[in-house]
């Protein structure tokens, strides 16, 4: 009787499944163990595809990543751009909240997250940015978005009326805040948005005023 053939590995499959364990449990949970049972194969076969577990790991928060869209700073200007690529931003890392604290270490050599950070810079670099400030930018809208991302504020309060009638007086409507999880959060976000992209404005003309662009700026 022949053996059964172990399922068919792609590094697609491999990806999708790795964000799936790490969705569900966490980094710290996850183990090329654990993503080989997941796959119904031996361990060494995931070695065909990747070299490492870090090397996994990349691939997945490189795919998440790339759901970022950055098209906008080819039709609009810095400002609207950047808007719109943080809205866009955020919803790739709070679909997978867990893979954060990984991204948040930086691009390293993943494609993805190079394109995006080029994508970025280049466009602050063009509108007049010098390139430090421009860095400088790109960094404080990751540090925003991110961090955004890492968790709920309104999930962050427990829903007991009485935990703060007693000691916390200016909280008696906290408990409420977990209902309205999202108003709460898009809200927050929004709002520290447009005062981030008001401040950078007006850091913009500062610069500008000081350092008119050049002829190809």
């Amino acid at each position: 009787m022949p053996r059964p053939r172990q399922p068919v590995l792609t590094r697609e499959r491999i990806v999708a499944a790795a964000l799936a364990l790490i969705d569900a449990d966490g980094l710290g949970a996850f183990s090329t163990r654990r993503l080989a049972a997941a796959l119904g194969v031996r361990g060494p076969s995931l070695y065909n595809h990747f070299a490492s577990r870090e090397a996994i790991l990349d691939a997945v928060a490189d795919s998440v990543t790339a759901a970022v869209d950055t098209g906008a700073f080819a039709r609009h200007d810095w400002r609207e751009a950047l808007r719109r690529w943080a809205w866009s931003y955020r919803a790739a890392l709070t679909a997978h909240p867990n893979v954060v604290p990984y991204l948040a270490q930086g691009p390293g050599r993943r494609p993805a997250a190079l394109a995006m950070a080029d994508a970025v810079y280049g466009a602050l670099v063009k509108a007049g940015w010098p390139p430090a400030r421009a860095t400088h930018v790109g960094a404080a809208m990751r540090y925003f978005v991110a961090g955004s991302a890492l968790g709920s504020f309104a999930r962050g309060f427990v829903e007991d009326p009485e935990l703060y009638a007693a000691h916390y007086p200016h909280l008696g409507q906290a408990h409420r805040l977990a209902e309205h999880q999202r108003s709460v959060d898009e809200g927050a976000f929004a709002l520290g948005l447009d005062a981030l992209l008001d401040g950078l404005a007006a850091e913009h003309r500062r610069v500008l005023a000081v350092e008119p662009p050049g002829p190809n700026g």
